[in-house]
């Protein structure tokens, strides 16, 4: 890696910045990872100037494959890769043994970061969930993101990420919780050193006037803008321009893109508790805008030819395919 266990949290200050979205898992209609397909989309997130890519997720499916598949998936995904952009692995496990196991074998890949969900079966009160923390960052050196989420099961506690955030190897937080009131808290309260990310583009622009340094990480909003990616772009240049004006002009044209991808993944997330009904969305929009979604893993269905043509609709209706 290329920092130590104290470097962690400066290391991801200087080195983690821009784009890291969560991607989709190309799959066959058998349940194979579809290599070809899989550095086909690789290649097209290096063209869009991604800055990183964060798999290993719900939104990639992982928590549907096996070990084995899992692992050669994280091969996968870092020989297409070629070390062009970072990689970081997201680990879902309730094992504490078995995330320190994925830890370690991304790390002999060149992973540099391992978002770790807070466990979803057991490990439920605050000093259970710190216990599960700190048995990690015990025992590796890499550098850990949570993810502060309903989905897990427990939303962590303001009080207990003011203890995780004092950990050496723990150097930030997907922020989750669809509150921007805890977002504005846990950048108020935590150290300064241990970034907050905001995965909504609807946010952007306001992070970027309050002067906070810009970090999407582990979301889809950025891939999903498809032909529309070059305005968020431009309005960020505008605002780090100073010219705000510009910057909120162009913002405001995005609104009904915006809108529409909340609507269809972020707030179907909030209604229904699960990833599912986002990916399998999100298989046709990839096709859409010249990605390749491949299909959805059993036993989630694929979305039916209907809705998959309304789909393709909206999206050229909004300039987005």
């Amino acid at each position: 890696m290329e920092y130590t266990r104290n470097e962690a949290k400066s290391w991801a200050q200087a080195n983690l910045h821009g784009f890291h979205d969560a991607p989709l898992t190309p799959f066959t209609r058998d349940g194979e990872v579809d290599a070809p397909a899989l550095r086909h989309n690789i290649d097209a997130f290096v063209d869009m100037g991604m800055e990183g890519i964060v798999v290993g997720g719900f939104i990639g499916e992982a928590w549907n494959l096996t070990l084995s598949e899992w692992m050669r998936y994280h091969e996968l995904v870092a020989d297409a890769n070629a070390g062009r952009m970072k990689i970081s692995t997201i680990i879902l496990d309730p094992s504490a043994r078995q995330a320190l196991e994925k830890i370690e074998f991304t790390r002999t890949l060149g992973y540099q970061v391992a978002e770790v969900m807070n466990p979803a079966v057991q490990l439920k009160s605050d000093d259970e969930i710190f216990a599960f923390y700190k048995y990690l960052t015990d025992r590796s050196d890499m550098a850990i993101v949570l993810y502060r989420t309903p989905v897990s099961g427990t939303v962590l506690s303001l009080e207990l990420m003011q203890r995780l955030a004092d950990l050496p190897t723990l150097v930030g937080v997907k922020q989750g919780s669809l509150r921007r009131s805890d977002t504005y808290k846990l950048r108020r309260d935590l150290r300064q050193d241990f970034f907050v990310s905001e995965p909504m583009e609807q946010y952007f622009l306001d992070d970027l006037r309050l002067g906070y340094k810009f970090l999407q990480w582990a979301a889809f909003h950025y891939t999903v803008f498809g032909k529309l990616r070059p305005v968020i772009r431009q309005y960020m240049a505008d605002a780090a321009a100073g010219d705000w004006p510009a910057a909120q002009a162009k913002w405001l044209s995005l609104r009904a893109a915006s809108g529409f991808i909340e609507d269809m993944t972020v707030w179907e997330l909030a209604r229904t508790g699960t990833y599912a009904s986002a990916f399998t969305l999100l298989k046709p929009w990839y096709d859409a805008i010249g990605l390749k979604g491949g299909y959805v893993l059993a036993p989630v269905a694929d979305v039916t030819q209907e809705r998959r043509e309304w789909l393709g609709g909206k999206l050229r209706e909004l300039g987005i395919a």
